[in-house]
């Protein structure tokens, strides 16, 4: 084959590659561009815990409304869930919205991570923060500024065996701290392996609430220092210590102390302080014939009904999401009261708005009255990042003080000196001007 002869052969092969190499080209583009387009309608949302699964049943009724837009929900596990979060934050791989325990909101806002919602919930229809119990929203607010919506709620209240109080002859369940000591002393029976009530010395929840019914503050001077040798603080303390002193509960944690279920039912225990997740618990793993034996009812407090702790998950927007329009629009779909009786509905997790209460599955439910009472009366935790790391000293030497090693103003004054210790960082920043207080 000559040379002429073959040139409109190599034309051809040439032609051929340029063809496919032009097809390679438009298709990267293509896919480039089709994943742009997907990512700029594509929200990622991030959920902690057993959530996860009860959103993706939401999530279809939410894009249905949106069409075009598509919810990307990743289950982060509770106990990795933290160090994730601040990985994304340091990496700048954040989602654009995510579920929050309130008591990470403080951390993540002081980190600059958090977009500011005050603006957004003003012009809303949807979210109006009156409808909200006000404790609830004010974890929320950190230094003046609103960065999360509430989702839903967390608090601590009596969990009580109604036919053993009847019995000791109690026809109520206490109202204040001097009649719930009385009926622990009737219900104590250790050496038949009866106590009043269950206080896991590993749990820090417990002292916690009975700390938040003080009218002292946890900590002083702008959260500069411990206020754990203040009168009210040791007024709980002690309340909670002599509980074991005088033998009403067992000075066990909850890893000894088995299923609480189980020895609840069995009548080892007649108190159980813990929250609403444990309705659906006990509706579960007591036979039918227990069902009518056990109720639910508000705190005592020292001198008539007690405060709680406001705890619960928020929804947050984070600031370097592309897409915070979107990420309102999903925040607005879930605060709604008919989705927070879903939710309710899914998993158990009680609403933060008073008119989602007015379903029928919350409404109707006798076991879930107390809790609608108790959460007018919660209190929040101080709104500081170090928050987790001080409480978690308190129980630490509370468990001691719990175990006759140390006695209360020792304890008192050695989860002061934790605290500060703790809070010694704060104090410079603050000193400098380089946090608010």
């Amino acid at each position: 084959m000559t040379s002429a002869s073959r040139a409109p052969h190599l034309f051809r092969r040439a032609g051929h590659a340029a063809a496919w190499l032009c097809a390679g080209i438009l298709m990267t583009l293509g896919a480039a561009c089709s994943s742009r387009t997907d990512d700029a309608r594509t929200l990622t949302f991030w959920t902690i815990g057993r959530e996860g699964e009860a959103v993706a049943k939401l999530i279809p009724d939410f894009e249905k409304e949106h069409p075009g837009l598509h919810v990307k929900v990743q289950q982060l596990p509770l106990t990795a869930a933290h160090q994730k979060l601040l990985t994304a934050i340091a990496g700048s791989s954040t989602p654009d919205l995510s579920q929050l325990g309130n008591t990470w909101i403080p951390e993540l806002a002081a980190l600059d991570a958090l977009e500011p919602l005050q603006s957004r919930v003003d012009a809303s229809k949807t979210i109006d923060a009156s409808d909200y119990f006000a404790n609830i929203w004010t974890t929320n607010r950190i230094g003046g500024q609103l960065y999360g919506v509430p989702w839903y709620v967390d608090t601590r209240l009596l969990f009580y065996r109604r036919d053993l109080l009847a019995k000791a002859g109690f026809d109520a369940p206490p109202r204040d701290w001097a009649q719930w000591r009385a009926m622990l002393a009737a219900l104590s029976q250790p050496e038949r392996g009866a106590w009043g009530i269950l206080l896991p010395t590993n749990e820090f929840e417990q002292l916690l609430v009975l700390a938040l019914q003080q009218d002292e503050p946890l900590l002083r001077d702008d959260n500069r220092y411990g206020n754990f040798r203040s009168e009210g603080f040791r007024r709980a303390l002690t309340f909670y210590v002599d509980t074991f002193r005088q033998r009403q509960a067992p000075a066990i944690t909850n890893v000894e102390a088995g299923n609480p279920w189980t020895e609840f039912g069995r009548g080892v225990y007649a108190f159980y302080l813990s929250g609403p997740w444990n309705i659906g618990e006990f509706r579960k793993r007591l036979p039918a014939s227990q069902q009518d034996d056990w109720d639910t009812a508000p705190l005592p407090g020292p001198h008539g009904p007690g405060a709680s702790n406001a705890g619960g998950s928020s929804l947050v927007i984070f600031r370097t999401s592309p897409h915070k329009d979107e990420a309102w629009q999903l925040i607005e779909f879930l605060s709604r009261p008919q989705v927070q009786q879903r939710l309710y509905d899914l998993l158990g997790d009680m609403p933060p708005r008073r008119s989602s209460w007015e379903g029928e599955a919350l409404r109707n439910d006798p076991k879930a009255r107390a809790f609608r009472e108790q959460l007018e009366r919660v209190k929040p935790t101080p709104p500081i990042p170090e928050w987790e790391r001080i409480v978690t000293e308190m129980q630490l030497v509370a468990a001691q003080a719990a175990h006759g090693d140390l006695s209360i103003d020792e304890a008192a004054a050695e989860i002061d000196r934790r605290a500060d210790r703790i809070l010694e960082k704060r104090r410079w920043l603050m000193e400098h001007g380089r946090v608010a207080p």
